[in-house]
């Protein structure tokens, strides 16, 4: 027997994105009162002025739905119309059930499937390529892909490395079937050798072995080594986004916009520099107001560039994410 083959669509774009920025802003000198550090220092190191930090009862899945009907609004497709909802995270307090599951349910998507994806701060970049192959492949018409951040919950405040440099939010992109190519090949990986750079400690079970023996352990957070992870951005990164643009078909000096992961303005701007970007590229510098907010920090940065006008809609945009894993991922899109 033969079985059925799916319709496929020849290419899947962005309609429409949308955000949710908490409402309390967190400054410098806030996160000094716990740590040994100044404003001027923070910024020198990291480029972030201010920080969003979500409030005790605002949840990962919260902001996610949020970010998620804003973006469905603007893209006019009905929520019964999505057929999968894809919330990349890394900060979803539950192993199981996933965030997605009650995010596609609060949507009204009853006709969705749902799946989290853990991919930290190439999460929304990893979840970006999935939508573009499940519509091509003919599994999807239309797909909400989320990123969404509650990093408050897994830093130390007294951390003098880390307190200042996360904040929370989330943003969102409604993903459609298009006649034409509105999102690039991916280009993605993962350098393993570096697993232990960016990780959570302790673990669940040693959490769990805690509890039953009486031992005392720290809380749950987050710790990293941030030279090294500087290090391998800055030149691990760079071919990265040369090839996303080279299988796009786009020159550096085509785009409208260069949207990187809002880790740390040092390596944005020697990423600008290596890749000879001209000044009529848009650069995402979203870490001034927002902090790193992991996989939730590429859609807000491009829908910053979108409120403010700096890019237009139909230009090219290089999307890159790289953190824990050490994963990263790259790909060029369409502006909506």
């Amino acid at each position: 027997m033969k079985l059925a083959s799916t319709p496929t669509s020849p290419g899947a774009r962005i309609l429409a994105v949308g955000e949710h920025r908490p409402t309390r802003i967190v400054t410098n000198a806030e996160i000094c009162e716990q740590i040994d550090s100044t404003d001027e220092w923070i910024r020198e190191r990291s480029g972030i002025i201010t920080r969003r930090i979500a409030a005790p009862d605002e949840s990962v899945v919260d902001m996610a739905t949020s970010a998620a009907s804003k973006a469905l609004a603007a893209s006019g497709v009905p929520a019964t119309d999505i057929d999968l909802v894809l919330l990349a995270t890394c900060t979803h307090p539950y192993q199981t059930p996933g965030g997605s599951s009650e995010v596609q349910d609060r949507l009204g998507a009853a006709n969705a499937g749902a799946m989290d994806i853990n991919a930290a701060c190439a999460g929304f970049a990893y979840a970006l390529s999935l939508a573009n192959d499940a519509i091509r492949a003919g599994s999807a018409r239309n797909v909400v892909v989320i990123g969404s951040e509650k990093m408050s919950d897994f830093i130390d405040p007294r951390d003098r490395g880390m307190a200042f440099l996360f904040g929370d939010g989330a943003g969102a992109a409604v993903v459609s079937a298009s006649p034409t190519t509105g999102i690039g090949p991916v280009v993605w990986g993962s350098d393993g050798s570096h697993i232990m750079t960016i990780t959570q400690e302790p673990t669940y079970t040693q959490v769990q072995h805690a509890l039953a023996t009486g031992e005392s352990l720290p809380p749950v957070a987050l710790k990293m080594a941030g030279q090294t992870v500087f290090r391998w951005a800055v030149t691990k990164m760079l071919p990265v986004a040369r090839r996303a643009l080279e299988l796009a078909g786009v020159a550096p000096s085509e785009l409208g916009a260069f949207i990187p992961h809002q880790a740390n303005m040092r390596i944005v701007e020697s990423l600008v520099k290596s890749l000879k970007l001209p000044d009529t590229v848009a650069i995402a510098r979203d870490m001034e107001t927002q902090g790193n907010t992991s996989s939730a920090s590429i859609p807000l940065a491009l829908s910053t560039l979108l409120a403010r006008g700096e890019v237009e809609s139909g230009q090219p945009a290089l999307l890159i994410g790289f953190g824990a894993g050490l994963t990263y991922a790259a790909q060029v899109i369409e502006v909506p």
